[in-house]
Parts: structure tokens; C-alpha cells; sequence
């Protein structure tokens, strides 16, 4: 599964771990994620997140 990395604080969006203290179970792709969905660190949406190429 694809990571995915907030542009403007840094924090990397890992679907293995999900993101539990927001309701995202371990396991949730990026694009299952609900739109509505801010990252924990700086509150910004999903449109400011890019794929991690490795």
C-alpha cells in the first residue's frame, strides 16, 4: 500500500498503521480515507498530501 506525506508539516500517512486516533483502522488505503479527513499534526485535508514514491 502506498504511502502518503502531508506537504506542508511532514507527517507521513502509513496504511499499515492507519491513523486510530481519528477512527482510520490499520489496513485503510489513502483513497478509502473519508474526504473529510484532516491530518493529525497540522489539520490539513487530503489535498495537501502526495504519494511517497520509493
Amino acid at each position: 500500500m502506498k504511502k502518503y506525506e502531508c506537504n506542508v508539516c511532514g507527517y507521513i500517512y502509513d496504511p499499515q498503521i492507519g491513523d486510530p486516533d481519528s477512527g482510520i483502522e490499520p489496513g485503510t488505503a489513502f483513497e478509502d480515507i473519508p474526504e473529510d479527513w484532516v491530518c493529525p499534526e497540522c489539520k490539513v485535508g487530503k489535498e495537501d498530501f502526495s504519494e511517497i514514491i520509493e
